[in-house]
């Protein structure tokens, strides 16, 4: 890796002369009455929201390649659009649609669709690239100045709101206390010039060949349909493919580039391995619920399972014994959860996720338990559209009664990463279903294994 930066720095280093007497130059637009320092907190504002609104992926190979690639072009911008006071990040959020976006100083988002799509590193660095344009250019305030009636604690949601789009766009919008704006939804084809001509010398200077912006943009356009999300809200200036060719010509960059391969094959291969990313409608669907989509990126640390037991009694005819460091965090209805500290999650509307601990509850049944595992399975899935089942259902004991046990694979509402679920039934007397669902992170799955076996074989059930 030492090596690679090495060439990288030499490369840009090289290529500097010959970039900066041959650019276009662009000017930022004006009137902006907004401050840099006041991007940042709009920003920072609209980019804490994304990260709550949003299913982040939180993988840190992922992450950190993406970083490397940001962080790269932020070296290479060039020194009158610079803004020390400006905080580049880079976050990758777990959703399907081939999208990326920018927030006012700094923040940045790319879809796993988008890294997904891309043929090699350089398509992926165009599409950074041309975001970063729209912040250095101070796009999204400039855009916020004409309309004057925002001020700027009230200008994050909308700004946020317009510059995802589309129906993630649209969820975020609604989510805020100030609804969603038509004058923001899209950047002017100016603006998208601006930051196709300036996206493609920032290319040029970090050693990426600027040709590779107008390929990424072709590869959206032939996605069709519904699938390049980011088309949609970045209007074509026209003859944008044409015209980032002449820019790359002016510089210079007419071959070659930068093409870390090893790297970018690694990361496509390890997202191909992943549960399949979320759809904005599957977003928005969890939105309406109040089911948590993202926690800010937090990762979620919690004590492993004690191995002495407490005993609760939720109901008269039911004891659940669980480890002595969890404890009852939701109750009422027809279920209750059982989890240790920080690993329960409530929404904004009522709804809730747990990432470690058990939810133990009754469910209406025939008599069959067969046919009511598999009705609760369906059920299941149908507010978990990753749910899936990782392994045969299998004859297991649950309170001392013949029972089954299916093992499935989900992603985590809170943290975006894989995780197991084991999903214990037994039928009660009157024909009603008890179940017992434990759930992990995948990668702790074998250690809470042992504890679900406990807890549901331990289960008492006096029904008679």
């Amino acid at each position: 890796m030492s090596t690679y930066r090495y060439k990288r720095i030499f490369v840009a280093l090289v290529l500097t002369a010959s970039v900066a007497s041959a650019q276009t130059h662009i000017v930022a637009p004006t009137p902006n009455k907004y401050k840099p320092s006041d991007d940042v907190q709009v920003g920072q504002e609209a980019a804490q929201q994304a990260m709550k609104e949003l299913p982040m992926l939180n993988d840190a190979a992922t992450e950190e390649y993406v970083e490397g690639i940001g962080q790269r072009l932020v070296r290479s911008i060039p020194a009158e659009y610079q803004h020390p006071e400006f905080r580049y990040t880079f976050r990758v959020v777990n959703q399907k649609e081939i999208n990326a976006f920018a927030l006012p100083g700094g923040p940045m988002f790319v879809n796993r669709g988008m890294i997904e799509a891309a043929h090699d590193e350089g398509e992926i660095a165009g599409v950074m690239a041309h975001e970063l344009s729209h912040v250095v250019l101070r796009h999204g305030t400039a855009q916020a100045t004409k309309a004057t009636k925002y001020e700027i604690g009230a200008v994050a949601g909308q700004i946020l709101g317009a510059i995802v789009g589309g129906a993630a766009g649209s969820i975020i919008a609604q989510g805020s206390n100030f609804g969603i704006s038509t004058y923001f939804m899209k950047f002017s084809r100016e603006y998208e010039s601006q930051a196709d001509i300036l996206g493609s010398q920032i290319m040029a200077r970090a050693g990426y060949n600027p040709v590779d912006m107008a390929n990424m943009f072709h590869t959206l356009a032939a996605q069709g349909g519904s699938g390049p999300e980011w088309l949609s809200d970045h209007p074509n200036p026209g003859n944008r493919e044409q015209r980032i060719r002449q820019e790359a010509q002016a510089l210079h960059f007419t071959g070659g580039g930068y093409q870390n391969t090893a790297e970018f094959n690694s990361i496509q291969n390890r997202l191909k391995g992943m549960s399949p990313a979320l759809t904005a409608q599957q977003i928005a669907n969890q939105q309406k619920t109040g089911r948590p989509v993202g926690t800010g990126g937090r990762a979620v640390n919690v004590e492993p399972p004690s191995g002495s037991f407490r005993t609760y009694q939720p109901t008269n005819a039911l004891r659940v014994s669980v480890p002595s460091n969890w404890s009852p965090v939701e109750g009422g209805g027809s279920s209750v959860t059982y989890a240790p500290q920080g690993a329960y999650f409530q929404g904004n509307n009522g709804g809730s996720a747990f990432t470690h601990g058990v939810e133990v509850g009754v469910a209406q049944g025939t008599g069959n338990l067969q046919n009511d595992t598999n009705s609760l399975l369906r059920s299941f899935a149908q507010g978990n559209p990753n749910l899936q089942q990782s392994g045969r259902a299998r004859n297991d004991s649950v309170g001392g009664r013949n029972g089954i046990t299916v093992q499935l694979a989900n992603v985590s509402e809170v943290t975006g990463q894989p995780e197991y679920i084991a999903l214990s039934t037994t039928e009660l007397r009157d024909g009603s279903l008890l179940y017992v669902i434990g759930v992990a992170p995948r990668t702790e799955a074998d250690t809470y294994d042992r504890t679900f076996q406990q807890v549901r074989r331990n289960i008492q059930i006096a029904d008679r």
